[in-house]
């Protein structure tokens, strides 16, 4: 009986399941774009490079990356207008363009312009997917499996990474590239075939196609339809988004508005600052600090499937424990492990012998990587998604990823000129501090907002109390200041 109930009460959830897997291969193609720099960047440094005549300098490899978050920078500024102006489902064909012409840019390149030029691309498309995806998911799927499609970001992001690192350990560069040019073929083929978003449609008063759009999506069930489509236009007319545009004012509108913007850019900022592109850039230098004989690539690819599982068991549960354990408890556990290999680090620079505990850093190094996937890792995308007013959602988004954009920049430029200012040991301890406010900050202002409706989470974001009320099957969020 219960789960003849859960489906009549959330039908189509297998449908909303393929649509976001479909919207998300555009985050693995992201993903393997990241993965990229790990087995390339030694072939580019090469004696005999498969691109130019010079080997790269590590100056030059720097920028490998750097250059990606310059393209989500431009880019993140514009991808709201575009997905008002055009829609979600066109916006999502756009997106990928830019990361087909980064493949063909690196199959074909003769010269080390071309993959720089490819790498922004790359970041183009990545600022891009990670704008449009949690946004259309919000936009399709039933509340209790929002948090769980919300997290296949993060997860299908390091399967990304992680097929890069495999096919990198193994193939030339040309036909690495060529692998990888595959994927958005097939992003672009299957995602033709999605809907476009029923809040979008009926933002703009495009009731029939919201209509059909809807039926498929709940998979044909007319009274969850009907349901549904009430419950969106209601929610469209108190946001009057069919008369009034949305801009920049509209994020301090209200004391809801505001105090989600400062959720949005703090717990992306403690992502940022909490060390995951230090631990992965890092990797090889750790296994190496521990004693191990493992090869790079062997190192690379342990770690991609050690955050491929963190983000299985995130998915697995987000909708059961709820987001705020599963975020303070990532905090937490990242904390740890920045102590303890700052510890480490730093008796190694006593030149104290150490070399008993050499497994030390390997461990700490696991359980970093599972913990940030466990809930700092998809945590914020789940998190944003679900705090927004629909109509300023787009505007707040692309506000917070270009701030998250420019905090990676300055990361990815930046972080090796602080080891060689205050060593290994002094940056691990600072992303250990920089953790301890992250959940402190967490704890404070993030309210838990697992299985509630987003009526109801922006009624507790504006102080004011919510009861559901119940007129025959139809719930009613009401809001009592």
């Amino acid at each position: 009986m219960e789960d003849i109930k859960e489906r009549m009460d959330d039908p189509g959830k297998f449908r909303q399941f393929v649509a976001a897997m479909v919207v998300n291969l555009a985050t693995m193609t992201y993903g393997t774009m990241i993965g990229w720099q790990s087995p390339m960047a030694p072939k580019l440094q090469s004696e005999d490079p498969p691109v130019g005549i010079i080997a790269m300098t590590n100056e030059e490899v720097s920028w490998l990356s750097a250059i990606m978050c310059l393209g989500g920078i431009v880019t993140t500024p514009i991808m709201g207008p575009i997905s008002e102006k055009l829609g979600r489902k066109m916006t999502g064909c756009l997106l990928g363009l830019p990361f087909l012409t980064c493949s063909l840019l690196m199959i074909f390149a003769t010269d080390q312009i071309h993959i720089f030029i490819a790498r922004f691309f790359a970041g183009v498309g990545g600022a891009g997917a990670f704008f449009l995806v949690p946004l259309y998911v919000s936009e399709i799927c039933c509340d209790s499996i929002r948090g769980m499609l919300g997290s296949l970001l993060v997860l299908v992001v390091n399967v990304g990474i992680l097929i890069a690192y495999i096919l990198g350990a193994f193939l030339s560069f040309k036909i690495f590239n060529i692998c990888i040019a595959v994927l958005p073929m097939i992003y672009l083929g299957s995602f033709l075939f999605l809907p476009e978003t029923p809040v979008y449609l009926i933002r703009y008063n495009r009731l029939r196609e919201a209509d059909r759009s809807l039926m498929w999506l709940r998979a044909g069930h007319q009274l969850t339809v009907e349901r549904e489509l009430l419950r969106l236009q209601i929610a469209a007319k108190e946001a009057a988004t069919s008369t009034k545009s949305v801009g920049f004012m509209d994020l301090f509108r209200n004391r809801g508005t505001i105090k989600a913007l400062i959720i949005a850019l703090g717990i992306f900022g403690g992502q940022q600052f909490c060390g995951i592109f230090a631990m992965i850039s890092y990797t090889e230098t750790i296994f190496r600090i521990s004693g191990s004989s493992l090869s790079p690539n062997t190192a690379a690819i342990t770690v991609g499937a050690i955050q491929v599982i963190g983000s299985y068991l995130s998915t697995s549960l987000m909708e059961r424990t709820g987001r705020r354990p599963l975020l303070l408890i990532s905090c937490m556990g990242m904390c740890i492990c920045h102590y303890v290999l700052g510890t480490f680090c730093y008796l190694q620079e006593l030149n104290y012998d150490i070399s008993v505990f050499g497994w030390i850093p390997v461990v700490a190094l696991s359980v970093y990587v599972i913990t940030y996937c466990l809930g700092m890792g998809p945590g914020p995308y789940v998190i944003c998604s679900e705090i927004f007013e629909q109509d300023i959602f787009s505007l707040a988004i692309a506000i917070t990823l270009l701030f998250t954009w420019i905090i990676a920049f300055m990361v990815v430029k930046f972080f090796a000129n602080l080891v060689d200012l205050i060593g290994m040991f002094g940056c691990f301890f600072i992303l250990g501090t920089s953790c301890i406010l992250t959940f402190i900050f967490i704890y404070v202002f993030i309210p838990e907002t697992k299985g509630r409706s987003r009526e109801d989470i922006l009624n507790e974001l504006n102080g004011g109390h919510s009861w559901a009320s119940t007129v025959g099957d139809i719930k009613i969020s009401t809001t009592h200041a």
